[in-house]
């Protein structure tokens, strides 16, 4: 397996390259003008000259290395704009994603919640129904009985009319009773004096 290198390490890297880079452009530069002065110093034409020619490759290479160092450095920047650019668009749709699923989770929650909630308010609806209807059936009943006993009343009190004109009845027979037996004893009475009065006569004619 190879080994991958840390963004981190690779940056400094780059730095310790970049730093390299300037050091040798500016060595090169320093080294010019070293040369310049040491040809000044000597006063001598040729010196000068040499001196010169190699001050301006030594710029002419300080510049090359330094306008290296400035593209490359252009191209970094814009490589890790880029992949910062990526990372921020994998972490924006890591980001979406987990909104989507969280929005859709809670839509689920929202639904099943709804759900529930029409589910319990059909019990609760189908519950009051059914308390309507029993509570109308017990009214009903409780007016049926109503009337039962109303009709129960008024029969008790035709009974009691009935049984108080029987005993009315009751009492006028005993007293009828009564006066026929008396009327019975004076007529027995008065047949069994008639009766008496008959014999006497009758043994009164045969004397």
């Amino acid at each position: 397996m190879g080994t991958m290198t840390s963004p981190a390490a690779t940056s400094v890297t780059r730095r310790r390259q970049r730093s390299a880079r300037l050091t040798v452009a500016v060595a090169l530069l320093v080294l010019a003008a070293v040369l310049v002065v040491g040809a000044v110093v000597a006063s001598a034409l040729a010196l000068v000259a040499v001196a010169a020619v190699a001050a301006v490759v030594l710029g002419a290479a300080a510049t090359k290395i330094t306008h290296t160092e400035l593209v490359t450095s252009r191209r970094e920047a814009n490589r890790d704009r880029a992949a910062q650019a990526k990372a921020y668009e994998a972490i924006t749709a890591e980001r979406i994603a987990e909104n989507r699923a969280h929005t859709e989770h809670l839509t689920g929650l929202v639904e099943q919640t709804r759900a529930d909630r029409e589910k319990t308010v059909a019990e609760l609806e189908a519950a009051l129904a059914a308390a309507h209807q029993r509570a109308a059936e017990a009214m009903k009943s409780r007016a049926e009985e109503a009337r039962r006993a109303a009709e129960a009343q008024i029969e008790t009190a035709a009974l009691r009319e009935r049984l108080a004109e029987a005993e009315n009845r009751a009492a006028e027979a005993i007293v009828r009773v009564a006066e026929l037996e008396q009327e019975l004893d004076v007529v027995r009475a008065d047949l069994a004096a008639r009766s008496a009065e008959n014999a006497a006569w009758r043994a009164a004619q045969s004397a």
